[in-house]
């Protein structure tokens, strides 16, 4: 809701104070849609070239996340710390071999069938299985596992990353070409320089609406969805950082629930549950799904 009530905000703010001082609004409504045109076909072309097909699928799955929010929810982080426990408890009390079916197949593993979001997110599972694996193959030194693990997450944000700074790299052109626009707008008035003051001042303004669209739109919408697309890229990072936390915990010989206690501390403040909610939450794990 919040994007919404900004973008509303935004035009009745920017239009409606130029309404008021007494801007004539034809001018706008003429000439704002061939501008428009001119500035954001030019800004898509660029985005087309300069990016690769990768970043362009990823831009049409993150784009609509400025409306919805990150992928994981505040329940999202207590059944990963749930999940972890069950892991990190097994692997306590039955050891490493007893962990193998789950991380081999975990889709037909009960404990994690229990939080279908996390087992249909496939960083997650791979994230998770893959480095119990390499536990399971006598990779035993928290800090020298942690360090593969900082690796893959580095590498997995870093590609996440990559439709925000695409975005800003298209808002930061855009004014460049409003201004595009605004030339072709001069040049179209020079060219009917023989008309009355009348038309030419139309003229004139129209050639000035590109400057402004250009402006306008680098800096009250792309580069702002640029921003919120990185601030979501961040946060659903710590998500994945529980997992790297959670395992290295449990490497350095702590209980299972001192392992989860830890990995609390790496959600996000607004989505942060308290001691008290999460030993609640592991409490209510039924005794079958271990």
């Amino acid at each position: 809701m919040l994007p919404i009530a900004g973008i509303v905000l935004l035009f009745a703010c920017v239009f409606g104070s130029y309404i008021v001082g007494g801007g004539k609004i034809g001018i706008l409504i003429e000439a704002a849609p061939l501008e428009a045109v001119t500035i954001l076909g030019a800004a898509i072309a660029a985005y087309l070239i300069s990016n690769g097909g990768d970043t362009l699928k990823r831009t049409l799955k993150e784009v609509p996340k400025i409306f919805s929010g990150p992928k994981w929810k505040p329940g999202d982080y207590k059944d990963l710390l749930c999940l972890l426990f069950l892991i990190t408890k097994m692997m306590k009390t039955k050891g490493l071999i007893a962990i193998e079916p789950h991380i081999e197949n975990p889709k037909d593993s009960s404990m994690f069938k229990r939080y279908p979001k996390i087992l249909g997110d496939h960083f997650s599972v791979e994230f998770l299985c893959d480095n119990l694996r390499m536990m399971s193959m006598s990779l035993d030194d928290p800090h020298q596992l942690a360090e593969v693990m900082e690796t893959q997450l580095e590498k997995h944000h870093h590609e996440s990353l990559k439709v925000s700074h695409a975005i800003q790299t298209m808002a930061d052109g855009i004014p460049a070409l409003g201004i595009v626009a605004a030339v072709l707008g001069v040049i179209k008035t020079m060219a009917r320089i023989n008309e009355p003051p009348e038309v030419l001042g139309m003229l004139i303004g129209g050639a000035l609406v590109g400057t402004f669209l250009g402006v306008f739109l680098a800096y009250g919408l792309v580069g702002p969805i640029s921003s919120r697309l990185k601030e979501i890229a961040d946060e659903e990072f710590q998500f994945y950082l529980m997992i790297k936390e959670t395992v290295i915990a449990h490497l350095h010989g702590n209980a299972a629930q001192i392992s989860v206690e830890i990995a609390r501390g790496s959600i996000p403040s607004q989505h942060q549950p308290n001691f008290a909610q999460v030993e609640e939450a592991l409490n209510n794990i039924p005794p079958e799904a271990a």
